[in-house]
């Protein structure tokens, strides 16, 4: 949008994104070029109506290569009205501001979007940007291409002040519930201006990147867009960690020639799918800068396989399986390796055989087989389906906005034949590939959201879920089928199905047996949730412990304000920058965060080392924006500094009281439990929960969870509990941390 502008890019950005380009073979725009053509179209007068303006021309060839029967008559008016209304403005780096909508517009033709998209993608920054009103733009291009244009402008900031970014971005998902194309433009627009952001200033390229991975990298994700999500990636990588980059980015330059061991490996496998007779190509994938990172985190020294994968194309499904037969037979497998994500496709439609085999030398070279057909949605995700509404369209024309039913039962992804409609979906939300799982729940909890702060730091939460899962209804009620991310419990399958009805939840059967309402699903799990009839009932403050989804959360929270007589209430549910977090309910102390004006979604003490109050303690960011606080002396300071994680200044609030985890190593006897329990209960402490494991060797291990009203009183409770015959040791529960490295794709 307006707010970037084009640069000379610094050669830390040119490494990153002409590696990338030479690795999809896409073609580096010319802005300079394209902008002598903008302005000599304008000089020049209009060009005839049976020729295309030079400077869409590369656009008109791209999209042909996808759509050799498009008409490209609405392109050029869409050109002719952006370049007339731009005229006069001009990016940070001096060329015309045409070059913009048109880089974003190439974009999206090389991953194959259908025309309307185009379209629209030519005139995005034309109502927010120059005189050009909504209603000339439906005049003009009709309905959808108005529908586009308008879920992707953003808000007024003069209506909005500080709430205009999370404002504009709720007002993007909205649209993008209806017509994912929205979604599509957004990416591709954010893509160009990440490329072209060398111009800002230092602050402000943070700020972008920030955004960029903390939303717009999760939502390529989602929509299975990995040719944006890629670059992205890389582009932000070498902003917000230039040290990290800089250092992968000389790694790789040492190994230049590390592509030679898997061009070997290529050709062996060529040579084995001749022999068997499947027609199969057989292409070298280098990974991009943040995969190389990862995988250098990971496994340590790399070797030459290390720095690609095999991509190993076919024309049918059975061939992909044919494929991992004979490489399975002829090679030596990987068993760990092994992933089948064609029988069950990943959430953002993502279908292949991942597999991986042992080279000659000892090295793994990993594989990836898929069809034609797989691959390019897997590049392109839902840009790949074309029109997602197409199968809607009569001679009358596309089906209005307004008129679409808010969960379209649209297209049907089949693997090689294309997208076709199913007329009598039986469960739109799984069918319609626009409109997955994620987005629904999404879009069902932003309405319970209305404060922009909640919404902002709700959204970075659900966006760091990783996976999905789908759990089966026991008793008959719709939805038969729920959609959760891993990781989900019983209170949110609760939520997600009763909504607000599941405050009275008493409990559940998983698999037909009753569990607790804290038991994580698996994916495929059958779950009945029971539920209290009468209006009374309540969450407990604990249920927030279990709750995943930022419905269960945002549920619970509500009803737990809303009656403070039944339990303590969270304190705001929407973090500002100066953190008031609410008691965290495992330790029972108030934690407070300074984040430089960035809301964290939540501020938790880390389970490895359970600091509680008075403790010296430090912080940092963690998926989801979330901050884990440690105490200083834990070992994951060490290892989350050692991979570039910045601390965060935490403190522990106004609350004495707290909760902490004892384990007491001793020599068994007869009656030792009772004097344990005896001298906490006279040092004033609450037991919340206990075990005692079997016996080993004479000696007994007890783990307390105990609430302490005064957490001054730990190191006596400590001393009272080693006093205790047999007793020889009293430590806090501890378990080996660890840092996370970026994500994998």
């Amino acid at each position: 949008m307006s707010a970037e502008a084009t640069n000379p890019v610094s050669a830390a950005d040119a490494a990153v994104t002409d590696t990338t380009v030479r690795r999809r073979g896409r073609a580096r725009i010319d802005l300079r070029r394209l902008g002598r053509a903008a302005l000599l179209g304008a000089t020049a007068g209009p060009a005839p109506r049976d020729r295309l303006p030079d400077a869409i021309s590369h656009v008109a060839e791209a999209h042909r290569a996808h759509h050799p029967e498009a008409d490209l008559a609405v392109l050029r008016r869409a050109y002719v009205l952006a370049e007339s209304s731009h005229r006069g403005q001009f990016r940070k780096s001096g060329e015309p501001y045409i070059t913009h909508p048109l880089a974003v517009t190439l974009i999206l033709a090389e991953l194959g979007a259908e025309t309307t998209t185009l379209t629209a993608s030519l005139l995005h920054d034309t109502v927010e940007d120059t005189e050009v009103t909504l209603d000339q733009v439906r005049r003009e291009f009709g309905d959808e291409v108005a529908y586009l244009v308008d879920g992707v402008t953003k808000v007024e900031k003069i209506d909005y002040g500080a709430a205009a970014e999370p404002e504009t971005f709720r007002k993007m998902l909205v649209a993008t519930g209806n017509d994912v194309r929205v979604m599509s433009i957004k990416l591709a627009d954010r893509l160009h201006n990440m490329r072209t952001l060398g111009v800002m200033r230092a602050e402000k390229q943070a700020r972008i990147a920030k955004v960029t991975r903390d939303f717009l990298i999760p939502l390529a994700e989602r929509l299975g867009v990995q040719a944006l999500k890629t670059e992205l990636e890389d582009l932000v990588f070498a902003i917000l960690h230039p040290e990290e980059y800089e250092n992968t980015r000389a790694l790789i330059a040492e190994n230049s020639h590390a592509g030679d061991a898997l061009d070997a490996v290529a050709e062996q496998v060529g040579a084995v799918l001749r022999e068997a007779g499947i027609g199969a190509e057989v292409l070298v994938r280098p990974r991009h800068f943040v995969s190389v990172h990862r995988v250098r985190l990971k496994r340590g020294e790399l070797r030459g396989c290390d720095f690609g994968r095999l991509l190993v194309l076919v024309a049918e499904d059975a061939d992909c399986y044919g494929v991992l037969g004979e490489l399975h037979t002829c090679f030596t497998p990987v068993i760990s390796e092994f992933k089948d994500f064609i029988a069950a496709p990943k959430f953002n439609l993502y279908q292949s055989l991942h597999t991986a085999i042992a080279a000659p030398d000892g090295a793994v070279a990993e594989i990836l087989i898929r069809t034609h057909r797989m691959h390019t949605v897997a590049e392109a995700g839902v840009v790949a389906l074309g029109n997602p509404y197409a199968g809607q369209e009569s001679s009358a024309g596309p089906t209005p906005l307004t008129a679409r039913p808010a969960l379209v039962p649209g297209p049907v992804l089949t693997p090689d034949s294309g997208v076709t409609p199913d007329p009598q979906p039986e469960d739109g939300e799984r069918v319609d590939p626009t409109r997955p799982g994620w987005l629904s729940r999404l879009l069902d909890w932003q309405q319970s959201a209305p404060d922009p702060d909640t919404f902002w730091s709700s959204l970075r939460a659900h966006l760091a879920e990783d996976d999905e899962i789908t759990v089966f209804s026991a008793d008959g009620s719709a939805p038969g089928t729920i959609s959760l991310p891993a990781g989900a419990s019983c209170v949110d399958a609760a939520y997600a199905q009763h909504g607000e009805a599941a405050h009275g939840c008493l409990g559940a059967r998983v698999n037909g047996r009753l569990a607790p309402l804290s038991t994580v699903l698996g994916d495929g799990d059958t779950v009945q949730l029971l539920i209290a009839q009468d209006t009374v009932s309540g969450p407990s403050p604990e249920w927030l412990d279990h709750a995943r989804t930022a419905t269960a959360r945002i549920a619970i929270t509500g009803w737990l304000q809303a009656h403070p007589e039944a339990a303590a209430a969270p304190a705001d549910a929407g973090p500002r920058p100066q953190v008031n977090v609410p008691a965290d309910r495992r330790s029972g102390a108030v934690l407070h965060a300074d984040l430089d004006g960035e809301p964290p979604a939540a501020v938790r003490p880390a389970g490895c080392c359970t600091p509680v109050p008075p403790d010296e303690i430090t912080g940092f960011r963690v998926r989801g924006g979330s901050v884990t606080v440690h105490r200083a002396g834990c070992a994951a300071v060490e290892t989350m500094r050692g991979v570039g994680r910045e601390p965060v200044t935490v403190r522990w609030g106004d609350t004495a009281q707290c909760r902490v985890t004892l384990v007491a190593e001793s020599f068994g006897r007869p009656h030792l439990l009772a004097d344990l329990t005896e001298a906490i209960a006279t040092a004033g402490a609450a037991v919340v929960a206990a075990t005692v494991e079997p016996p080993s060797e004479q000696r007994v291990r007890h783990t307390y969870t105990l609430h302490l009203p005064d957490a001054a009183g730990l190191p006596a409770l400590m001393r009272a509990m080693r006093d205790v015959p047999g007793v020889y040791d009293v430590n806090r529960a501890r378990r080996r941390g660890r840092a996370e490295p970026p994500r994998e794709s």
